[in-house]
């Protein structure tokens, strides 16, 4: 089956971009990342914070298999709404560094939108430790959970 999110990762560069285009409307689709309920069902996390402003932080917290808690936050440094969001993004707990995140939004049709993700890396070897994960399948399937939701209440 052909994944629908794009991980485009050029080697020997410190950075991803993700793309994925939606049949959602442009609100919806930025509706998904800065609302908490919306957040949780298609990113399968509990958001404990979610401040969306310039200045403004984030803290999701989400249980693995075993029960274990793990928690990921950032700040957000731009946020225009459905246009963009800047923010950084840090795995508490874990090797990785903090990754600088950009996020854009952009309608297609009246009813279809893209997302487009620009993620930097503190280095070449932290992004290529991030793809060794099943990040791209993971992100695919969290994009696919988004579709769902808003198809399931229309």
């Amino acid at each position: 089956m052909q994944q629908k999110t794009n991980v485009h990762a050029e080697d020997g560069k410190q950075e991803l971009v993700i793309t994925r285009e939606f049949e959602l409307p442009l609100n919806l689709l930025f509706r998904a990342y800065i609302e908490p309920e919306i957040v949780e069902q298609w990113m399968g996390t509990k958001v404990l914070k979610l401040e969306n402003q310039r200045h403004g932080s984030y803290q999701f917290e989400t249980t693995d298999p075993m029960g274990n808690k793990h928690l990921f936050n950032g700040t957000i440094h731009e946020f225009e709404p459905e246009q963009k969001i800047t923010r950084t993004f840090e795995m508490e707990g874990t090797p990785f560094p903090v990754q600088l995140e950009f996020l854009s939004f952009e309608s297609m049709t009246t009813d279809t939108s893209k997302l487009t993700m620009h993620i930097i890396y503190k280095s070449v070897a932290d992004r290529d430790q991030m793809l060794q994960m099943p990040f791209r399948q993971g992100i695919n399937m969290a994009h696919n959970r988004l579709q769902d939701y808003f198809n399931h209440i229309k």
